[in-house]
């Protein structure tokens, strides 16, 4: 394993040594970011759904506040990206633990394109597997899905992108052990690849795997279909095998995003979700027990003002088995929530 590392490292500085060339041209220094608050409330009375995020049950919270920057010179690029407040530090998931810091480092990487259609990135990324992101502004939905909470946020590693063409990539890369932090447990032993085909004008579709001894084994498809100009549908579908031997345990699921534009201000959206939790799992106590599949409808509305997005949402959770509570603290099939969000993006 080490050889064939060495080797890789090998091969990508004599490549990027002769891909040097002495024109210089340089973009802008590109700062970003959002915040965002939201209110939230259970009808059992009590924080009941265990995804992600906007857990704070009868409150006035805050999500987090983000803020990145992005420079390029020439072919090289730097990418970096920090968040504070809850949001960003909730980012504990199986297969990880969180850096134990205020704050949480979302990017951090630099990039380097050795030719027109072959590009090299290093660092600590947002994962390139599923539909849903740790920052608000990327996402419809304000709460997040099982499939997100369970699967990856972050990578760190260095990946290989070669365009085909503007409707064909590929990229590969070799990633540390472990998820969502920056330093490995002592190896560096997970593979990534990725394809991305866009057949035809509107519709993008990306297949996905991310492969370990420590990290497990997923396999995701994600994407979305602008079908018209109003309607707009996105599907993520992915199964994880977590790593050990036996009942090795994971999750699949599959969940469909239809959003239809009423205005230019104004978009509707549902959610559908289904996941379930496979024998033998251990992997997140946002995940239900093996074979007591959870189905998920998320009902959202995007209200834009300039930068700002107003979102109120409605989620109904189900299980075939008893997982929720009541406002009686019973064991019981279902769940619901309300929250209105405001999410505020520069």
């Amino acid at each position: 394993m080490k050889k064939i590392i060495i080797t890789f490292i090998a091969a990508l500085s004599t490549t990027f040594l002769f891909a040097q060339d002495t024109t210089k041209t340089s973009s802008p220094l590109v700062i970003s970011g959002s915040a965002d608050t939201y209110y939230k409330y259970d009808l059992s009375g009590h924080n009941n759904i265990p995804t992600s995020f906007a857990s704070d049950h009868n409150s006035f919270s805050i999500g987090m506040i983000d803020l990145g920057a992005k420079k390029k010179v020439n072919k090289a690029l730097f990418v970096g990206e920090l968040s504070f407040g809850p949001r960003g530090e909730g980012q504990s998931i199986p297969n990880a633990g969180t850096n134990g810091q205020s704050f949480h480092i979302q990017n951090l990487y630099v990039g380097y394109d050795i030719t027109n259609k072959l590009n090299i990135t290093g660092g600590y990324m947002a994962t390139f597997l599923g539909y849903e992101v740790v920052s608000p502004i990327g996402n419809f939905n304000y709460s997040t899905s099982y499939l997100f909470t369970n699967g990856p946020f972050q990578n760190a590693g260095v990946k290989l992108t070669y365009a085909f063409n503007n409707k064909v990539s590929l990229m590969a890369g070799v990633f540390n052990d472990l998820w969502n932090v920056y330093t490995s447990a002592g190896r560096v032993n997970t593979f990534g690849g990725q394809l991305m085909i866009a057949p035809v004008r509107g519709w993008t579709a990306y297949l996905n795997v991310l492969a370990g001894p420590s990290s497990g084994t997923e396999f995701d498809l994600t994407t979305n279909y602008q079908i018209t100009n109003e309607f707009k549908l996105g599907l993520n579908a992915a199964d994880f095998k977590a790593s050990g031997s036996g009942e090795r345990g994971g999750f699949s699921g599959v969940a469909l995003y239809p959003q239809y534009a009423v205005s230019s201000a104004v978009i509707l959206g549902l959610r559908g979700e289904y996941f379930e939790t496979k024998n033998g799992a251990d992997i997140s106590a946002a995940a239900p027990m093996p074979g007591n599949p959870v189905t998920s409808f998320t009902l959202t509305a995007n209200i834009k003002s300039g930068p700002l997005t107003f979102i109120p949402e409605v989620r109904l959770d189900s299980m075939k088995n008893n997982f929720f509570t009541d406002s009686n603290g019973v064991a019981t099939k279902s769940a619901s929530q309300v929250l209105v969000a405001a999410v505020y993006a520069f």
